[in-house]
């Protein structure tokens, strides 16, 4: 038996090993649902080359758990990966990055002295880095970089990951000089992973991810420079920032050089002023200035929406501008949303008011304060106020980010069971507005429970998943937004992009896990008894001024017939022409068209000029024959040639169906 021992050892030696060795490995699950087996410590980029060598060549950056991770990266423990290539939108964020660090390399190389600092953690359209050097940046120097950037993509460098330690980055940093990334490194928490990435002879501190090698990064292009101070305080160090950005080839960076010019053109800031629609003023921030040709679109779009309550079924109401603090502790905004909220002390003492930054708090009171049965639900209520929200200076951008707002929002009340019926409703209100102004290919997301919320997790999940049947059901794919739910539950997003291909999120429901319960909100129910209703917080164009800032952009200031704030513009070409011009507009007026005379001194062509350049959409040219055979030859805007003469009756009869029906286009 002792002669036995040592073969039964053996063996028990090599289960052992073989024990360990299924332990250290690990499941990769695709996309597509196949698995892949490899030992622990492999990396992304190992999972691509099993994959193919075609994916391999073109990987550009892995996908787990919707965030992006280094192809270096190695992995530990089964995960979903998802191997992200140019074809992927967060492919382009990937080639930013890393011609970010190609940006900071070339500017090394031509000016050795200057100091890197960090760059930019948002890479969707743009890259940048701070740099601290002895003059600022000209319109040449950017030139000499861009250039020397075109000659490191050629040189083609890889980029390599490496883990340090934190001694072992500062004395790299201070070998190096660079006295501001030794500050950053501080910023590094204890138990974090120190990374650095090189290319060539460039290393920096880095997170990543980055591309296999410089390469990839297809064009480069230079921007714009301008000054800022280090980790943003003056009394520091002034540095200077170079914005760039980078695609996958010179037809995409061409193609996007062209939206942001045609952004440029259709800049809302830019546009809003040019047609007098709105002003903004330093002495109210945040706060537009409404003239009165904007006041026609702002009330032709309430109206819009008002118009379509009775068919589906809301209600409104009007509540308070000012509350005691009492309400919005109860819904759990004075904690969530103390510092994004206007505050002053009452005349009583001890008193708190608030101005009301959203509507939710205030239909939930009015709610409890009722005794309601399950036979009234769905309780549908709309209310259009203003709202204030105290948004940091830094953050307002002409209407698109304000301060004073108005939302078309509305709660709905409901059982629990109504909830699919309440959302494809919903859909059907929003897909309505949206054809009728023209906005087309909606996207629907749903986004899941943040890492602060309130209610329970198993509701939140409930929710969620009712959330996603009924988009699905609804016939759209769903996408997921990982933890970008509201704090008091999750929401549909629907999105559509603009004609310059930019994404927004407009309408919005939301399923309240929160409120319904900390308002102590009850109905009776069918057996009698009492129980929670369901909440849903709803908008389709959300906040009005952010909508309007995108309409404009969208629309260029183009808009629909009867949204225009000036429908017809009636052109006398002499004096004794005006009075039928006069008569025409009178007729149209009396049926709502709004319609104006130009009879300055000007040519016709000028003002002709004038009202394209304003966007009217239809114009009256009133000369001798129109006079004389009581007609008119009305031109379409963008049209070089008047249209068939008709009477004034019948266009004015046209005109009035035009806006009763919201007619994109005056006539047919």
């Amino acid at each position: 038996m002792h002669g036995d021992r040592p073969a039964c050892d053996s063996a028990r030696i090599r289960s052992a090993f073989g024990l360990l060795a299924a332990m250290s490995g690990l499941t990769v699950t695709l996309p597509d649902g196949k698995t892949l087996e490899l030992e622990s410590g492999a990396t992304v980029l190992e999972v691509a080359e099993r994959i193919g060598p075609g994916l391999a060549r073109a990987a550009l950056a892995g996908r787990i758990g919707g965030k992006l991770v280094d192809l270096r990266q190695p992995l530990s423990g089964d995960v979903e990966l998802e191997i992200v290539t140019a074809r992927d939108p967060a492919g382009g964020e990937v080639i930013r990055h890393s011609a970010e660090h190609v940006m900071a390399d070339a500017v090394k190389r031509l000016f050795p002295s200057a100091q890197v600092d960090a760059g930019r953690s948002d890479h969707a359209e743009k890259f940048q880095y701070d740099f601290l050097v002895d003059e600022p940046f000209t319109p040449e120097d950017l030139e000499r970089i861009e250039k020397e950037m075109d000659s490191i993509l050629a040189e083609d460098a890889r980029f390599e990951r490496q883990v340090l330690s934190r001694q072992e980055a500062a004395d790299l940093f201070r070998s190096m000089g660079e006295e501001l990334k030794l500050s950053r490194l501080a910023d590094i928490p204890e138990d974090d992973v120190i990374t650095v990435f090189r290319h060539g002879d460039f290393v920096d501190l880095c997170r990543g991810p980055h591309v296999q090698h410089a390469g990839q990064i297809g064009a480069v292009k230079l921007l714009e420079s301008s000054g800022t101070y280090f980790r943003g305080d003056e009394s520091g160090p002034k540095l200077q920032r170079i914005y760039g950005t980078a695609f996958a080839s010179r037809k995409e960076l061409k193609a996007h050089l062209h939206r942001i010019e045609e952004a440029r053109k259709r800049d809302h800031r830019r546009v809003g002023v040019e047609l007098g629609l709105f002003h903004m003023d330093a002495l109210a921030p945040g706060s537009p200035f409404y003239l009165p040709k904007g006041m026609v679109l702002y009330n032709s779009l309430v109206r819009f929406i008002q118009d379509l309550y009775p068919r589906y079924g809301y209600r409104e109401i009007q509540t308070p501008q000012l509350f005691r603090s009492d309400v919005f502790k109860t819904s759990g905004h004075y904690e969530k949303f103390h510092d994004d909220m206007y505050w002053f002390e009452g005349s009583d003492e001890g008193e708190e008011l608030g101005v009301k930054a959203m509507n939710c708090p205030g239909h939930c009171h009015l709610f409890s304060t009722t005794k309601h049965s399950y036979r009234e639900l769905p309780i549908r209520w709309a209310e259009f106020s203003r709202l204030h929200r105290n948004e940091r200076s830094g953050t307002l951008n002409g209407i698109t980010r304000v301060r004073s707002f108005a939302q078309d929002d509305a709660h709905i009340f409901c059982e629990p069971e109504q909830i699919p019926e309440e959302i494809e409703s919903f859909f059907r209100m929003t897909s309505e507005v949206y054809t009728t102004l023209g906005l087309e290919g909606l996207e629907m997301a749903v986004s899941t429970r943040p890492e602060k919320f309130l209610g329970e997790p198993s509701d939140w999940d409930q929710a969620e998943k009712t959330l996603i049947a009924s988009v699905e059901g609804a016939g759209f794919s769903c996408r997921i937004k990982p933890g970008d739910g509201a704090f008091y539950g999750p929401k549909v997003e629907a999105d559509f992009r603009d004609v310059l291909g930019r994404a927004w999120t407009l309408a919005t429901i939301q399923v309240d896990v929160g409120m319904p319960g900390r308002f102590g909100l009850r109905y009776v129910g069918r057996d009698g008894e009492l129980h929670q209703p369901a909440m849903l917080h709803r908008a389709v164009l959300g906040s009005l001024e952010r909508f309007i800032g995108i309409y404009i952009e969208h629309t260029g200031g183009d808009f629909p017939f009867w949204l225009s704030p000036i429908q017809v513009l009636a052109l006398p070409i002499a004096d004794r022409h005006a009075p039928r011009a006069r008569e025409i507009r009178a007729a149209l007026v009396s049926v709502g068209v709004r319609a104006e005379v130009d009879d300055r001194s000007e040519t016709l062509g000028f003002r002709i000029r004038d009202a394209e350049k304003q966007k009217i959409p239809l114009t009256l040219v009133i000369g001798d024959e129109e006079v004389e055979r009581g007609t008119v030859s009305p031109r379409l805007r963008k049209s070089k040639q008047a249209m068939d003469a008709m009477s004034a009756e019948a266009l004015v009869s046209a005109l009035r169906e035009a806006n009763a029906e919201r007619r994109p286009k005056p006539l047919a």
